[in-house]
């Protein structure tokens, strides 16, 4: 059902999606992180960092659900300058109040599994998946992505996560990249006893060749990994056989992860779809144009090409998937971030593979109730997908 607009933004921005709101969704006010300043873990700006929490209660007192905010990444000064100016870049422009719908729903009808655990959005504002280290005193930049993430688990575990007996780190686009970047190193917060698993939403961006047989993607993650400092936090068993931009493709990373881990992403992921596979300057003359305001619309040469890049994706989640520990929902649909919204993530017509919804895919894996490791059929066989479209 083609009922979703996906505004057509600029390649670093984030892709906000229209949605039927959730009834009466549950208001959680913004906390600014008060210690961050004297560790240098500020945004963009050099404002405090921040974050969302709603506590948990009865038997979810003692879990804890971090949720990495999503919303693209700046890959060179100018566009770091525009970003600051945000709330993507800056705790002045953040929103007081936030809907926790989705995955951080208080409701059990709309979140089954996680409704009564202690929630939280760590909000996203230094525009390189919380991995940066660096600074650029001339642009007024400060590239504190890891501290940022350091000073968000410190506050939290200072909140009672120290005392969890399960815990979930999650995250969507950028922050579904950062759950893979920061997911081992979560698990070292808390002793052995505890359960902890990490979730990426839309984080398995593929290291793919656009429409004009360029590199969109790798030369934009170039700049975000040079610029940033991001050297300097990626994993050493990556860096020491692949170069550090191929090191910020999960691609290469989701295999030596050590935590289980569940990766969620649409098939024919719309962000990568718009912003990777066929950006504006790989289409100059908008062949791509019909096609991507509407799958429905591609020729069968387009089609092939999506086809391909769904193979592509499905090659680069092979080795995951044969850990018993990790978890797969790869659904066929033209979408991008399932967990936040209701739609998507827990109502009567939400996605389905195999009668399961994403949902109850999460929790049947996070609780090991049954393994998860749910591929799709190739578009167009999937009737239940909420795909979003271009205005």
């Amino acid at each position: 059902m083609d009922r979703y607009v996906l505004g057509e933004d600029d390649f670093q921005g984030l892709l906000d999606l229209e949605e039927t709101p959730s009834p009466n969704p549950l208001m959680v006010h913004l906390t600014l992180i008060p210690g961050a300043a004297a560790k240098g873990a500020v945004c963009l700006d050099g404002t405090l960092p921040g974050y969302h929490f709603h506590p948990g209660f009865g038997s979810g007192a003692n879990s804890w659900l971090i949720h990495l905010e999503g919303g693209g990444w700046c890959n060179d000064i100018e566009t770091c300058v525009i970003r600051k100016a945000t709330r993507r870049g800056s705790s002045k422009y953040m929103e007081k109040t936030l809907a926790f719908t989705g995955i951080l729903s208080n409701k059990a009808e709309e979140n089954p599994d996680f409704f009564n655990w202690n929630r939280v959005e760590l909000l996203y504002c230094d525009g390189a998946s919380f991995s940066g280290e660096g600074q650029n005193k001339a642009a007024g930049l400060y590239f504190r992505g890891q501290r940022i993430f350091e000073a968000g688990m410190e506050e939290l575990m200072s909140k009672g996560m120290k005392n969890a007996d399960q815990a979930l780190l999650s995250g969507c686009s950028a922050g579904g990249l950062a759950s893979i970047l920061h997911c081992d190193e979560f698990r070292g917060l808390f002793p052995k006893t505890t359960k902890v698993k990490c979730l990426s939403d839309a984080g398995l961006f593929l290291d793919a060749t656009d429409a004009a047989g360029g590199h969109t993607m790798r030369n934009f993650y170039a700049g975000v990994v040079g610029l940033h400092g991001v050297v300097k936090n990626l994993p050493s068993t990556c860096l020491s056989r692949l170069d550090p931009t191929s090191c910020f493709f999960p691609e290469n990373l989701i295999n030596n992860i050590k935590t289980p881990l569940f990766l969620l992403n649409a098939a024919y992921d719309a962000w990568q779809f718009h912003q990777s596979l066929f950006p504006s300057s790989a289409d100059p003359h908008g062949e791509w144009k019909a096609c991507k305001s509407n799958p429905s619309s591609c020729n069968s040469t387009q089609i092939q090409i999506l086809q391909d890049f769904r193979m592509e994706m499905l090659d680069d989640v092979k080795g995951f998937a044969r850990y018993d520990r990790n978890g797969l929902f790869i659904n066929s649909c033209f979408a991008h971030c399932q967990i936040e919204r209701q739609d998507t993530w827990f109502a009567d017509d939400s996605p389905l593979i195999g009668k399961k919804k994403i949902a109850e895919s999460v929790g049947d894996w996070y609780f090991d109730r049954r393994p998860v490791k749910a591929i799709d059929c190739p578009y167009p066989c999937d009737s239940t997908c909420h795909n979003q479209v271009l205005k």
